[in-house]
């Protein structure tokens, strides 16, 4: 691939002879001189194997850390013979209590002076593979490690037990949990990474990005928010920005959900789902199952009620029901103040996919209890875990025993974890004004994070940076139909390139014009409209964007 045009600024000042780094405290760091390499050349991978990466290169607190192995890998990947070498090393922990960081690097032989950060999901604990592609990223187009760039990520700071993404084991060290909360092991892992990747090419990158959903999302928000100058380019998918937020809202819902036969089962969940579509769909000029226009859809879940209330079978819902739905779809909003602000969590619309065999996401298949079955929703399991390792850190502790409206003498530690989890800064003229550019994504059928609370985060940062200013360095398109991270069933997989409408930001000046969403599945496509703009069909192909125009 052609070489990236020289930068305007570097992310992280490296230089040929002596490199310096700035810590986001404002101290200076020597990493040293460089070696002997020329510039884009294949890394010196086993000159790596054993190198030490001094605590003085990291702009937070650790004792440094090791490359375990540096091992050269062919891969095919997006369809293309990769040559590179994956470097795997531990960062090194303050508290001798907390695990350590784990991470890996992939550097190509052929390098196009990239790099690329990934973010990781639920509650990390795994090392995401860095040959992978960014978010909603399609399918027939080349991942960052396929078109040379210089990929990394970490486990955010633990190592996950058997259920993986929702072990929330971790959260009972302070170190552990600001790494993975605060988002501490990004900063760790990138300066490592900066280090790592000049000792192997013996120069910097021209350009630096990131990438994450859900989780990842959340992360990447937070890098844009609190290290404004690492990164030119964000993507930033369903982010979970206002974790303990959601995770209040889900223990509210779970205890709804867990009353005698107020959990709507399988077949039921497809009734709510069917009942939504017919609620909202045609309110974007066609019927089609794909609902473009979701702000205000709303389904009523009173027109389902059985007979006098009591369940009659999968045609209806019983009152209990009908309020687990009601929890589900309405704004969450807490009678007490937490330190980070937050006041309310917006619910979900109930626009994703369900049937007998994939049910919501977010619901499950079992009603929530104690001891929290893994068969209830993902987001229920996840609030049991952070009850017992975050909020009482006390594993036998019953999540379902605490009231989110009125948690008595939690409410104090609950509202600490609110600074930690809730990265909520909508201040983001420090990224702006470093040249930095964000890509913002969601999907309006998202079952586990909410669309409305994304929404409500870009008109956050409008009202704090202005409409024109904003525009100049994000957009933020809501995708029709897609759920979260397209899992399963969906109305429209829609996926876009939007790592290559990034880099023509970055790198050439030139914003998002007229994107386009495919479903790789279907070819079905769809205009991505600025929000709170949407798809509105105007006439010709149901299946084609050139159909559709942007309408408020």
């Amino acid at each position: 691939m052609s070489q990236a045009p020289r930068a305007r600024r570097l992310p992280k000042p490296i230089r040929a002879g002596l490199a310096i780094a700035v810590a986001s405290v404002g101290t200076v760091i020597a990493l040293g001189p460089a070696p002997s390499l020329a510039a884009g050349g294949a890394p010196a991978c086993a000159r790596l194997t054993g190198k030490t990466i001094p605590a003085s290169v990291i702009g937070l607190p650790t004792k440094g850390g090791r490359v375990e192995s540096a091992t050269s890998v062919t891969q095919v990947v997006s369809g293309v013979t990769v040559d590179y070498c994956r470097v795997d090393a531990a960062l090194f922990p303050v508290d001798p209590a907390a695990p350590d960081i784990r991470m890996r690097v992939a550097m190509p032989a052929e390098w196009n002076r990239k790099t690329m950060m990934f973010g990781g999901g639920g509650y990390n604990g795994t090392i995401p593979d860095v040959a992978m592609n960014v978010p909603l990223g399609r399918a027939d187009r080349p991942t960052p490690l396929a078109r040379g760039y210089a990929t990394y990520a970490s486990d955010s700071g633990h190592q996950a037990g058997p259920t993986g993404s929702l072990d929330g084991s971790f959260g009972v060290n302070d170190e552990a949990l600001r790494n993975f909360a605060a988002g501490d092991a990004l900063k760790k892992t990138h300066d490592a990474a900066m280090y790592l990747i000049r000792h192997g090419y013996g120069t910097g990158p021209a350009r630096t990005y990131f990438a994450g959903g859900s989780t990842g999302g959340r992360e990447a928000l937070v890098v844009a928010q609190r290290w404004p100058s690492s990164f030119d380019g964000v993507i930033s998918a369903y982010p979970a920005w206002n974790n303990a937020a959601e995770i209040i809202y889900l223990g509210y819902l779970a205890r709804i959900m867990s009353r005698p036969g107020a959990f709507p089962g399988p077949e039921k969940q497809g009734l709510i789902y069917n009942s939504a579509i017919a609620a909202c769909d045609g309110r974007d000029g066609i019927k089609d199952k794909i609902v473009s226009n979701a702000d205000g859809c709303e389904l009523d879940p009173r027109v389902l009620r059985c007979p006098h209330g009591a369940d009659a079978g999968p045609t209806c819902l019983s009152d209990a029901q009908i309020a687990s739905v009601v929890a589900a779809s309405k704004p969450f909003r807490w009678p007490y103040r937490l330190a980070s602000g937050e006041r309310e969590y917006p619910g979900f619309p109930l626009l994703s996919g369900a049937d007998m065999r994939t049910p919501f996401l977010g619901f499950g298949t079992t009603a929530p209890a104690n001891p929290m079955p893994s068969t209830a929703g993902y987001g229920l399991q996840f609030w049991d875990q952070w009850v017992k390792y975050f909020l009482t850190r006390d594993p036998g502790y019953n999540s379902l025993s605490i009231d989110p409206r009125h948690p008595g003498k939690w409410l104090p530690r609950i509202s600490h974890l609110s600074t930690i989890q809730d990265r909520n800064n909508s201040d983001l003229r420090p990224f702006m004004r470093s040249g930095g550019k964000l890509l913002l994504l969601h999907g309006s059928a998202d079952e586990l994070v909410s669309h409305r609370s994304t929404s409500d985060y870009y008109r956050r940062v409008q009202a704090k940076v202005g409409p024109a200013q904003t525009r100049k360095f994000l957009r933020y398109y809501l995708i029709p139909g897609v759920n979260h991270a397209n899992f399963g069933p969906v109305a429209f997989a829609g996926t876009w390139d939007s790592l290559t409408a990034l880099e023509q930001w970055v790198e050439k000046g030139r914003a998002p014009a007229k994107p386009v969403a495919i479903d790789g599945r279907t070819g079905i496509t769809r205009p991505l409209c600025d929000y709170p703009s949407w798809p509105k069909y105007r006439s010709g192909d149901a299946n084609s964007a050139q159909s559709f125009v942007c309408s408020h």
